[in-house]
């Protein structure tokens, strides 16, 4: 039995729940509104303060669904409360991040500036020169945004310049060495 998928989901003040058909959830909190459709197998039901997730059978594909769907429940339940951040650093000479309006703009060693649009629903500051807080009540595109940052110029082990996650630790390697 799924350890995740069996535990159940306690919904705190303020939030509304609502499942329709086709597994169609509604989440409404403080922070905003997320909708999402889920696998049409697994049966979601609201007990009172809390939700839970069954599977119709022991199928592989079911057991995988069902840790999914309590999870993803779980996320849009924590995002319209607490919401999502990921902070990201940007190290090395001349390397800076700023903001103009919506827009993102990083100068990363490139003969250009590389400006970023910010998506729907997410919101970008810029602490200081060097660091990035990607915030939003959607966990993926938060995680996605970021990572769309981060692949503008990956960290390289060498230096360690480029844009890393702020709790990401590099592994650095030892440059060449001169011949003897």
């Amino acid at each position: 039995m799924s350890r995740i998928g069996r535990m159940p989901i306690a919904i705190p003040a303020g939030v509304t729940v609502d499942i329709a058909e086709n597994n169609q959830v509604t989440v409404k909190g403080p922070k905003g509104t997320l909708e999402r459709v889920l696998p049409a197998e697994m049966m979601i039901e609201k007990d009172g303060e809390e939700i839970k997730v069954s599977r119709p059978n022991d199928l592989k594909k079911m057991k995988s669904l069902h840790g999914l769907t309590r999870t993803l429940i779980h996320n849009m339940i924590v995002g319209v409360t607490d919401g999502y951040e990921k902070r990201l650093e940007v190290n090395g000479v001349g390397y800076r991040a700023a903001k103009q309006g919506k827009k993102l703009v990083l100068s990363l060693g490139f003969s250009h500036p590389v400006e970023m649009e910010d998506p729907e629903g997410i919101e970008v500051t810029v602490d200081g020169q060097n660091l990035i807080i990607v915030k939003g009540i959607d966990k993926e595109k938060v995680g996605q945004y970021a990572a769309e940052i981060r692949e503008k110029r990956k960290p390289e082990p060498y230096k360690g310049k480029g844009i890393k996650y702020a709790d990401e630790v590099i592994r650095r390697k030892v440059g060449k060495t001169g011949k003897k």
